[in-house]
């Protein structure tokens, strides 16, 4: 079963290269607009599934669903808002940047101020990428990875030396898309992943529930809400990791500030081949996040059931349970 299932995954992945490749070889990349804006040429599918599947990554599947694991229902509050902060993208800002022809934020920021801010914050955006975001990320989906496919038992080494090479091999891989491909092929390649994620995310819950409810999902909603009562309360305490008080304040302008002025999401707009393609991208993306909690919070809070049950895997229990 390991075997097939690590040939499904990579015969998808090669599925989903082919086909980029094969929707995307008519793109000049030539120059920095075709390479970096996929030539101006993107659609609100496109967009939408890209900005899915690039914010859904194991930095939200792992960390989201481990943190409601242990605080409940509140934290989806970080799905419930970006819905709002990508509407407001779509009509305030996205408009300015696309009229204003610019390819990067920090070439929005020069034009608005000096070069000297566009210095300044491109530092600081690279800077929280290679310090802050891809080390989350890489290893996230380098443990869900390892832990999925008992990469350990595959290759016959340990967790940690299994964790390395999955690194890598993730980091590869991405790299492969990225350089080769520009974003038009990167953005192509998550909408089909995407719709796959997406589908797959919701049964999750679904398989989840009918575990609990012994077959029957209804069943498992009562039992997941008897079982656990206190991780239904969405009003975060003064202590909690959501106070109450900053989903109207600070959290917010974290939403603003990621959906509205990180490159690597509103680029999949600023690709857009005309502003009413990027704002249909950016709606039906805020749409399709409102089931954000069903896919990467609901499951924490399954998780928290089984393991006061204790439940096992029928094939090997689940680390950390």
């Amino acid at each position: 079963m390991g075997a097939f299932n690590i040939l499904t995954f990579v015969g998808f992945t090669a599925l989903v290269a082919v086909l980029s490749y094969y929707w995307t070889r008519g793109t000049d990349e030539h120059h920095s607009e075709g390479y970096f804006l996929g030539g101006r040429s993107l659609t609100a599918p496109v967009i939408a599934g890209s900005l899915l599947l690039t914010n859904l990554s194991t930095e939200q599947i792992v960390g989201l669903t481990g943190q409601a694991y242990s605080e409940g229902i509140l934290v989806m509050a970080w799905e419930t808002l970006a819905a709002i902060a990508m509407v407001v993208t779509a009509l305030l800002l996205l408009p300015r940047y696309l009229r204003s022809g610019v390819s990067t934020i920090p070439g929005f920021l020069e034009e608005r101020y000096d070069a000297q801010t566009k210095t300044i914050t491109s530092i600081l955006f690279l800077s929280g990428y290679v310090i802050v975001l891809l080390p989350i990320v890489l290893y996230s989906g380098a443990l869900a990875m390892s832990t999925m496919f008992d990469v350990p038992a595959l290759l016959g080494v340990s967790d940690t030396v299994a964790l390395w090479v999955t690194v890598w091999a993730i980091g590869i891989v991405g790299s492969i898309y990225a350089i080769y491909g520009g974003l038009k092929a990167v953005a192509v390649s998550d909408t089909i992943n995407a719709v796959g994620l997406f589908l797959g995310g919701l049964l999750i819950p679904v398989f989840g529930l009918a575990a609990i409810g012994g077959g029957s999902v209804f069943e498992g909603i009562s039992t997941l809400y008897t079982a656990n009562p206190e991780k239904f309360d969405a009003i975060g305490k003064p202590d909690s990791s959501i106070p109450f008080a900053t989903i109207f304040t600070g959290m917010m302008l974290v939403q603003l500030f990621y959906w509205g002025t990180n490159q690597a999401i509103i680029q999949r707009a600023l690709g857009a081949r005309d502003l009413q393609e990027g704002q249909k991208g950016l709606l039906i993306a805020a749409a399709l996040k409102i089931f954000g909690p069903v896919i990467v919070v609901l499951p924490g809070i399954v998780a928290i059931t089984c393991s006061r049950a204790g439940w096992r895997s029928p094939t090997r229990p689940i680390r950390g349970w």
